[in-house]
């Protein structure tokens, strides 16, 4: 049985829309490789989304039957959901204001852990035979051995024709 163990950050100061396009980069690789997108990736969200994988592994390390070994353990999901906006006013001119939304999100990493493959044993190779015909000996199927079968003696090997000056 496969462990599986998840990390929360709830009301994160972003919009869903800008954790999830980081949310893609990660989704489906192993937690190393994921932790190294996120590190040279270019949003100010991916800090965020770093800490809560690492959260997520050590929350994976915790859990009982947990095999020890943190590179078997890959991103399974991770998604963003809209929380709850901040709305702001903004004076405008000539008496007006104008709506400001503060947009935050709640960002889930779920990590999970690989099973481990079992190598099965190899499959006994047939025995070639004896008997067989050489490789460069023409057989029934070829040109050269149809014309061989049709006139009764050897075919002639091709021969490369050179042409004299």
């Amino acid at each position: 049985m496969a462990i599986e163990a998840h990390a929360t950050a709830k009301y994160v100061r972003t919009s869903a829309q800008k954790a999830g396009l980081v949310m893609d980069l990660i989704r489906g690789r192993d937690v190393n490789r994921a932790l190294a997108t996120l590190q040279f990736a270019r949003k100010g969200i991916s800090y965020d989304i770093a800490k809560l994988l690492r959260s997520a592994i050590a929350n994976a390390q915790q859990k009982d039957g947990f095999g020890g070994d943190v590179d078997r353990l890959f991103v399974s999901a991770c998604y963003a959901n809209q929380g709850p906006s901040m709305k702001r006013i903004r004076p405008a001119p000539m008496g007006r204001a104008f709506r400001v939304v503060k947009r935050t999100a709640h960002l889930t990493v779920r990590v999970t852990e690989r099973p481990l493959a079992i190598a099965a044993a190899p499959a006994p190779r047939a025995r070639a035979k004896a008997s067989a015909p050489a490789a460069s000996a023409p057989d029934a199927t070829s040109p050269a051995g149809r014309k061989k079968r049709a006139t009764g003696q050897a075919a002639a090997p091709a021969t490369k024709t050179t042409k004299k000056k």
